[in-house]
């Protein structure tokens, strides 16, 4: 299952300091950036992050919905852990940090036992089928919220959960930002302890060993918290848009 390609560019925190000018009042730190608003009441976070590879099973699907866990062919649900993931997306511009309204969101990721669907692999044909695929728009808070389950794995990649971010830009035709997130080794070690993910055997790659990972994997990291009988994630993501 080939799922490599290039990996996008993250601003370093002195790189962030000479774009922003070191601008009093901006707390520069892991790539967040974070700006009091003059009240001092605090305005949303930006973090900036990688990207990186879409990988082979990426599907233009056009499947607008947040619950992604059923194939809308057959009705059948997806079995795994529930997980609630908000992607919440902020504009880094002229100092500024706003939530992007009306930007599309995907999500996809691999079922309990490591199979995408609608495509065909030496290990499997899903062709036709469009379970865990979808897309959702940002709303005024730039957040798009997706109901899942908690992905499987597959040979030579660690866990992981696809994303890609489009959105028209003013004279600029559609700006895209590809990437994808990850959980900590001992956090997906407890999930995948239990069914569905026990039939699939213990993981053949961790993170580290993952060669995509390793280019800017630990900056895509999210920290799922126990959520009514799952969990629930935030990835919160800036990003730099052509100057209108």
């Amino acid at each position: 299952m080939p799922d490599d390609g290039h990996q996008g560019r993250l601003l370093s925190r002195r790189q962030a300091v000479r774009l922003f000018g070191g601008a009093i009042a901006w707390l520069i730190a892991g790539g967040i950036l974070a700006r009091p608003s003059a009240d001092g009441a605090p305005r949303p976070m930006c973090l900036l992050r990688p990207e990186q590879t879409e990988g082979p099973y990426f599907v233009d699907e056009r499947l607008h919905r947040s619950d992604i866990r059923s194939d809308p062919v057959t009705g059948d649900v997806k079995a795994g852990v529930p997980l609630a993931l908000t992607v919440a997306l902020s504009r880094v511009e002229q100092m500024e940090c706003q939530p992007l309204v009306g930007a599309q969101v995907d999500i996809w990721h691999c079922d309990a036992l490591g199979i995408y669907s609608d495509v065909k692999d030496a290990a499997f044909d899903t062709m036709g089928r469009k379970f865990l695929r979808g897309y959702q728009l940002t709303d005024e808070k730039g957040e798009a919220k997706f109901l899942t389950i908690f992905p499987g794995w597959y040979y030579g990649r660690t866990v992981h959960v696809h994303i890609k971010v489009r959105t028209a830009v003013d004279g600029e035709g559609t700006y895209e930002f590809t990437s994808q997130m990850y959980f900590e080794d001992a956090f997906s070690d407890r999930v995948h302890a239990a069914p569905p993910y026990l039939a699939r055997g213990r993981r053949s790659a961790r993170n580290q060993d993952d060669r995509i990972f390793r280019r800017g994997g630990e900056q895509l990291i999210i920290a799922p918290t126990q959520h009514a009988e799952g969990y629930a994630a935030v990835f919160a993501l800036g990003l730099q848009l052509p100057s209108r």
